[in-house]
């Protein structure tokens, strides 16, 4: 699942995101969904999450098990 749209991401949720300093490279980290950041409920880059480790990135693919 792609993380574009705002309804189908969840806090608890296990999900890779790109961080900004990553976004060229397009290097994955996973984690843990703390908060929704983006407020419009759709993003063409990814729904911006902050992460419970503190990570600030947006959504490229999200477990829907979460």
């Amino acid at each position: 699942m792609n993380g574009q749209h705002r309804e189908k991401i969840k806090p608890g949720m296990v999900v890779s995101i790109v961080l900004k300093q990553d976004q060229r490279s397009g290097k994955l980290t996973e984690g843990v969904v703390k908060d929704l950041l983006t407020k419009s409920p759709f993003h063409p880059h990814g729904i911006k999450v902050r992460l419970e480790d503190g990570q600030v990135g947006r959504v490229k693919s999200a477990n829907q098990t979460g």
